[in-house]
């Protein structure tokens, strides 16, 4: 299941970075390739915002047992349902700030993405 998850995951960015030159290799010649290729960003930043307002829409928040406090997620997900555009416009800039942090990192990505993958820990007794 994994695999199959990262086989679709892999395909859709292939297909994300095939439509993105081809934007460009077509806006190029008609305005220019520092244009272009702000088309491209801006088209790219747009389908990120709908992809995000999407899953917010549909996103439940885990319902909190009697007398407990909202958990951080709960609360995230009804800011992004009261105010969608700024939601999105703070996930923008908070994968933007990732992106810039990996890059001049990578020991923080790695740090990262072993985290995310690696298997949990056992129960203690």
């Amino acid at each position: 299941m994994i695999a199959a998850v990262a086989a679709i995951a892999a395909a859709a960015a292939i297909c994300m970075v095939a439509i993105a030159f081809a934007i460009y290799a077509g806006l190029r010649d008609l305005i220019g390739p520092a244009w272009a290729a702000a088309a491209v960003a801006g088209i790219v930043a747009l389908i990120a915002l709908v992809i995000a307002l999407v899953v917010t829409m549909k996103a439940k928040p885990p319902k909190p047992l009697k007398g407990e406090p909202p958990s951080l997620a709960a609360k995230l997900i009804d800011l992004a349902r009261e105010r969608p555009v700024i939601a999105a416009g703070a996930a923008t800039v908070a994968a933007a700030a990732a992106v810039t942090l990996a890059l001049k990192n990578p020991k923080i990505l790695t740090a990262v993405i072993v985290g995310l993958f690696s298997p949990p820990p056992p129960p203690k007794r």
